[in-house]
């Protein structure tokens, strides 16, 4: 089957995978049934975001590496479902969302692996990569404001506001150079924010690592901010200049 024809089942799939996992989740967290259906839904609307990540490609195409991040994208919903339920029932005193965040955690760059050993590197898997990425850290964020508070969820929002950023002024949207340091600071903030839902992770540790992420994450963000903005600014002095010269 080639990748044209492998984009609606590979989607097809991750859906009944969500579906069936999720609902078998429902049965090792009895809550109230509220509880449960915003768990359920949160973890739909992540499922439904990757599921037409690839759908919606011209032309459409699935990948080797696109499984990988699918199969990310389910963990990442099976996720949601259970921070969803944190907000509402309490912190949870067992392994299961550090167990699954951890497994996605550790998946990531696998999918990368994946592309460049079959061939198959592409802009929308990479783009498809780092949007899985962000709703991971987005969905540990709330599980962790459950845990030492409302804040974390700065952590999980700033991608977002970013990208919102990005659509009043598209010079954001540009692509910025490669950064070891940026890599390092997107890879430490589900690391961080799994440390403090581990229960044996003591409160001050709990409160300090996520609190690290997020004043890295600022900065990571910010210094981006200032780099395009002052590349936009050369730009638009050059064509200012070059018009005088006219």
């Amino acid at each position: 089957m080639s990748a044209a024809e492998r984009a609606v089942p590979d989607a097809l799939a991750a859906l009944v995978a969500y579906g069936l996992a999720a609902l078998w989740l429902l049965t090792l967290t009895p809550s109230a049934p509220m509880t449960q259906l915003a768990g359920l839904a949160a973890g739909a609307v992540v499922a439904g975001a990757a599921v037409g990540s690839v759908l919606r490609r011209v032309p459409r195409f699935s990948t080797p590496a696109d499984r990988v991040t699918l199969l990310r994208a389910v963990l990442v919903a099976l996720c949601a479902v259970l921070a969803v339920q944190q907000l509402f029932t309490g912190p949870r005193t067992d392994l299961l969302l550090p167990v699954l965040g951890g497994a996605t955690f550790l998946l990531d760059g696998l999918d990368g692996a994946v592309a460049r050993r079959t061939g198959t590197s592409s802009a929308e898997g990479a783009r498809f990569d780092g949007a899985t990425d962000a709703a991971l850290v987005l969905v540990l964020s709330v599980a962790a404001a459950a845990v030492v508070g409302p804040w974390t969820l700065a952590t999980g929002a700033m991608y977002y506001a970013f990208s919102a950023a990005g659509f009043l002024r598209p010079h954001l949207r540009a692509t910025l150079p490669p950064s070891t340091s940026r890599k390092a600071i997107g890879a430490f903030q589900p690391f961080a924010l799994l440390v403090a839902l581990l229960p044996v992770t003591p409160p001050n540790a709990a409160v300090a690592a996520p609190a690290l992420a997020l004043g890295l994450l600022a900065f990571s963000f910010t210094r981006d901010v200032v780099q395009l903005e002052s590349r936009h600014r050369a730009v638009v002095l050059d064509a200012e200049a070059g018009l005088t010269a006219l």
